[in-house]
C-alpha cells in the first residue's frame, strides 16, 4: 500500500510541477477573479489527473496504445481551445469599466472545476506516461493507492499554483493591474498552444 501511495505521489508531482498553460489558465483565474475560483480550476485539472492514472492502472498498455493514434488530434483541439482562451483573456483586458463581457455569466468554482477539467482531458500524453510508470512497478497491487497519491500530489500543487495567483492578485486589484496580468496571461497561453503544435 504505502509503495504504491508513494509511487502515485511521485508521479502526480511529476505531471503537475511543470508550469503548462493550464498552470497558467488557473494562476490567471485565481488573480483575475478569486481563490475559490482557480482553487476549483486546481482541482478540475487533479481530477482528470486522477481519472488518467485510474485509465492507466485498470488498461495499462492497451489504453496507451489506443491512445497514440489520437494524441495528435486532440492536441490540435487542446491548441484551439488554449487560443480562444487567450483571445477572451486579452479581450478582458480591453474592456473598459462596466462593459459587460459577451459571455455575462459569472465566473463560477463550478464552471471554473468543469472547463479545466475537460481542457485537461484533452492532454493524452498524461494516462500515457501514467501507463508507463504503472507498467514500469510490474504490475504490483495497489492500484487504487497509486491513483490517491496522483490526486493528492496534483491537488496540492494546483492549490499552490491558485494561491500564487491569489497573491498576485491582491497585489494588482486595480484596472491597470488586472489588464496587465490579463495580457501576460493571455500570451502565455497562446504561447504554450502554439507549442503543443510543434512537433517533440
Amino acid at each position: 500500500m504505502s509503495a504504491a501511495f508513494l509511487a502515485g505521489l511521485t508521479a502526480g508531482y511529476g505531471v503537475a510541477l511543470p508550469m503548462g498553460a493550464i498552470g497558467v489558465l488557473i494562476a490567471g483565474l485565481s488573480a483575475r477573479i478569486s481563490l475559490r475560483v482557480g482553487a476549483a480550476a486546481g482541482l478540475g485539472a487533479a481530477t482528470a489527473d486522477g481519472v488518467f492514472a485510474a485509465i492507466a492502472v485498470v488498461g495499462g498498455a492497451a489504453v496507451a496504445g489506443v491512445i497514440a493514434p489520437i494524441a495528435a488530434p486532440l492536441r490540435w483541439v487542446a491548441a484551439v481551445v488554449l487560443l480562444v482562451i487567450a483571445v477572451l483573456t486579452a479581450r478582458a483586458a480591453f474592456r473598459p469599466p462596466g462593459v459587460a463581457a459577451v459571455d455575462r455569466r459569472p465566473a463560477t468554482p463550478w464552471r471554473a472545476y468543469l472547463g479545466v477539467l475537460g481542457l485537461t482531458l484533452l492532454n493524452p500524453a498524461t494516462v500515457v506516461y501514467f501507463a508507463a510508470l504503472v507498467l514500469g512497478r510490474g504490475g504490483e497491487g495497489g492500484g487504487m493507492w497509486f491513483v490517491l497519491g496522483v490526486v493528492l500530489a496534483s491537488a496540492s500543487w494546483q492549490l499552490v499554483i491558485a494561491g500564487g495567483g491569489s497573491l498576485v492578485g491582491r497585489r494588482l486589484t486595480g484596472r491597470r493591474g488586472r489588464a496587465v496580468t490579463a495580457l501576460v496571461s493571455s500570451v502565455v497561453i497562446a504561447y504554450l498552444a502554439m507549442r503543443l503544435l510543434l512537433p517533440s
